[in-house]
């Protein structure tokens, strides 16, 4: 007479039930992580344009935008747009959101470059409620 020793179940068959659930869990994770870096970079890339901090530091210079959004102005994170660069010439079209004490708003902001310098031909705050404040002057303000 022979026994039957029942055969040992593998490792996968022991423990795929946990095992495929950790596995998607780590692989959405994963996605989630590589979409978040993919628009920190691009954020970080619309920042780092000299538009960027010169249309900043205007609006949170302007009497009218601190008036109307309430001090401190800081912007948001969310930061739309498009910026190219070539030598001395380039284009940025941005939409920089702004946040005061009272309320908030998006800076606006179209700038060209054209012999190293940037000339902005848009540079306006749009507050929420309806009010748009124009900034008028086309110097570039000293950034720290």
């Amino acid at each position: 007479m022979s026994t039957h020793v029942p055969a040992h179940p593998t490792w996968w068959q022991r423990n795929w039930k946990w095992f495929v659930p950790v596995l998607a869990a780590l692989f959405f994770a994963l996605l989630i992580a590589c979409i978040i870096g993919f628009a920190a970079l691009i954020f970080g890339i619309l920042r780092s344009t000299p538009p960027y901090p010169q249309a900043v530091a205007r609006a949170q210079a302007d009497p009218a935008v601190i008036a109307a959004l309430g001090e401190p102005v800081h912007t948001g994170w969310f930061v739309q747009g498009k910026t190219s660069t070539n030598g001395a010439s380039g284009e940025a079209e941005l939409a920089i959101p702004l946040i005061g004490s009272r309320a908030e708003g998006t800076l606006y902001v179209v700038a060209e470059k054209r012999a190293g310098e940037w000339r902005y031909e848009t540079l306006a705050v749009n507050v929420e409620g309806g009010e748009r404040i124009v900034l008028e002057d086309n110097r570039p303000p000293a950034v720290p």
